[in-house]
């Protein structure tokens, strides 16, 4: 399935974000993230002057170090193209993620150490989909070790049941996968 066809139009701008997660050889994980904004047209901005199509707006890199506990160990931020000289001011702020949990709670510790005016709003973009990718790299399903034997499913889900249809408390993946945590649909 996919969109219906568009009504004539024109592009102006393209957002591309790309969130990666990777197991250190020191037994820590590496969640990284980077937003590429580009302009379909040129355009003038205050400090950085003409602007050409698909000169690069915002680029801006992240990288949270966490432990398998998911708790942040290290916040490296790199903004190599942002609009603005203020907006350098900003990487500062957010290591204050330091010795934070990625789950319940992520996003108003975010907001607490950078929200407003303290932080930027590309990085906090950022922070969210890196939380969810930290659980698909560190939490997610094991990898497949050949044996053809049926998903053995370990750990705590009250993370995400409920979070969507899928993981319904009263759906088949939960009756399946966590009897223990299912609930029979009420009459």
């Amino acid at each position: 399935m996919s969109l219906s066809a568009p009504v004539a139009r024109t592009l102006r701008h393209t957002r591309r974000i790309v969130c990666e997660g990777f197991h250190r050889d020191d037994g820590l994980w590496d969640i990284e993230a980077v937003l590429i904004d580009t302009k379909a047209y040129r355009y003038r901005e205050p400090e950085r002057g003409l602007r050409e199509i698909g000169d690069h707006v915002h680029e801006m890199h992240v990288r949270l170090t966490v432990d398998s506990t998911m708790i942040v160990r290290a916040v490296e931020i790199d903004m190599a193209f942002r609009p603005y000289r203020a907006c350098m001011d900003a990487p500062p702020a957010f290591q204050g993620l330091v010795g934070k949990s990625i789950g319940p709670g992520w996003r108003k510790s975010v907001l607490a150490c950078a929200g407003g005016s303290a932080g930027c709003t590309h990085v906090r973009e950022l922070l969210l989909p890196m939380a969810t990718v930290a659980f698909q790299t560190i939490l997610g399903w094991p990898e497949d070790d050949g044996s053809e034997q049926p998903v053995r499913v370990t750990g705590d889900p009250k993370g995400f049941l409920n979070g969507c249809k899928a993981w319904a408390q009263d759906g088949p993946m939960v009756a399946t996968l966590y009897p223990h945590w299912y609930k029979a649909p009420s009459a």
